[in-house]
């Protein structure tokens, strides 16, 4: 048996993660040196600088699915590295916002099509008992990601002098090529193997490979379930029979950047300062929310085979309502830093433990595997279209000088609060658990 080709396999595909988290926070030390450079219209800037990787991963998720079904989940993990580097590349020498956005959006659409194939990879080549920490490594990976480009934000700050941000963003060529290698390795989906190309040669091999004991039977359960989704028409997304789980898949999915993790992570030194830290300490104390970030997503891959998906994401709500609604008091206030810093810790650390932790795994276990890549790329997408959203209008409220919110922020916070609490209502009574179980028999389980 070959257990350690099971974690390197999910290692590797859960790169895409940090790549993931990197990206999409070391855009927030180049945020006003950008603006400054080339005096961009908060609404501008919003679109074509901040938010536009965002709308790449809106495109990413939104048509991922048919090529990681139709050539395979491997093959779409090695052209997303060559993705990444090129965008790394891009971004950094790009000399005006226009080719500046280019290689972002290039770089989003990776990262929509990574949310999608990686999850989708790591659910179909674990089992049912590791299945919420193999694909929770995604999300780990992810976080680790946010940390690395925070503490590469602080540490580069003043290295490049005009040119800091360019190197921050350079930096991600590092992960992007050790990734892109590291890819070439990884064995194919014996699910896929098995349900698009019939190939159970292709997939007993990986099966073996990756230390499944009773391979026969796993083969067998794989075939009886693809038999019935051929019988009961199961192979497209939109039906009836699918109901329930695209319900699920949308409502995780806008529930998670309807708490306004995204707008915290990319606007951290903007909003730290508003909070009452000075300009020099704002991204330092980002460091701190990468770290809170990293510590209880640990705590969440821990519990998330123990006590279950739906456990955490009540807990992680109840965190949020009460850190939400602290830190809008706090703006009301006039809290003290330290204050307002304490509960958006608490934020960062409700967000790891419950949305952060569960959201990946919860879309990539809960839809059938002819559907499975389909189903993560609706979900994926309804993830990515609110996160660019969200992005995209924060200036418009944040700025200084123009925004709607410019004297005093708390209404951002206050609505955050509101969703937060809808959230909980529909885990209460929407969500189902799925831990211990199978995919093939969540299937039965969930598919109506």
């Amino acid at each position: 048996m070959n257990k350690g080709k099971l974690f390197q396999s999910t290692v590797v595909a859960a790169l895409a993660g940090f790549i993931f988290g990197f990206d999409m926070v070391v855009i927030s030390g180049a945020d006003k040196p950008i603006q400054a450079l080339w005096h961009t219209t908060p609404l501008f800037h919003g679109f074509f600088i901040m938010s536009m990787a965002l709308w790449g991963t809106v495109i990413g998720s939104v048509f991922a699915g048919a090529p990681t079904e139709k050539y395979g989940r491997k093959k779409v993990l090695i052209w997303l590295g060559v993705m990444f580097i090129a965008s790394a590349i891009g971004s950094a020498l790009a000399q005006d916002p226009y080719t500046f956005s280019f290689f972002r959006l290039m770089g989003g659409i990776a990262i929509g099509v990574s949310s999608v194939a990686a999850p989708t990879y790591i659910s179909e080549i674990s089992n049912k008992n590791n299945r919420g920490k193999l694909v929770g490594m995604y999300q780990f990976n992810i976080v680790f990601g946010i940390l690395i480009a925070y503490l590469s934000n602080y540490f580069l700050a003043g290295f490049g002098g005009d040119n800091d941000w360019r190197w921050m963003l350079a930096v991600l060529l590092i992960p992007a090529a050790i990734y892109t290698i590291m890819t070439l390795g990884l064995p194919e989906s014996p699910r896929w193997l098995l349900s698009v190309k019939n190939d159970e040669t292709g997939a007993r091999k990986t099966l073996q490979a990756i230390g499944i004991d009773n391979i026969d039977e796993t083969i067998n359960e794989i075939n009886i379930s693809n038999e019935q989704d051929k019988v009961h028409g199961r192979l497209a997304l939109f039906t009836k029979q699918h109901k329930k789980i695209i319900s699920i898949a949308f409502f995780v999915a806008f529930f998670n950047q309807a708490s306004g993790i995204n707008f915290l992570l990319y606007y951290a030194p903007r909003i730290l300062e508003e909070a009452g830290f000075p300009k020099d300490n704002s991204l330092l104390s980002s460091i701190s929310l990468g770290m809170m970030n990293l510590i209880f997503t640990f705590v969440g891959l821990w519990l998330i085979d123990r006590i279950g998906r739906k456990t955490l994401l009540i807990i992680g709500s109840f965190g949020y309502i009460i850190s939400l609604s602290m830190v809008a008091y706090g703006f009301i206030a006039q809290g003290a830093p330290a204050f307002m810093l304490s509960f958006l810790l608490l934020f960062i650390a409700s967000h790891a433990i419950g949305q952060g932790a569960v959201i990946w795994v919860l879309i990539s276990e809960i839809f059938p595997t002819p559907v499975r890549a389909k189903g993560q790329a609706f979900g994926a997408s309804i993830h990515w279209i609110f996160a660019a959203l969200i992005t995209l209008i924060t200036p418009v409220f944040l700025d200084k000088d123009h925004g709607i919110f410019k004297n005093n922020p708390w209404p951002i916070f206050a609505f955050f609060a509101v969703m937060m609490a809808l959230q909980l209502v529909w885990i209460l009574t929407k969500v189902p658990e799925t831990k211990g179980v199978s995919l093939e028999d969540l299937q039965k389980k969930l598919v109506q």
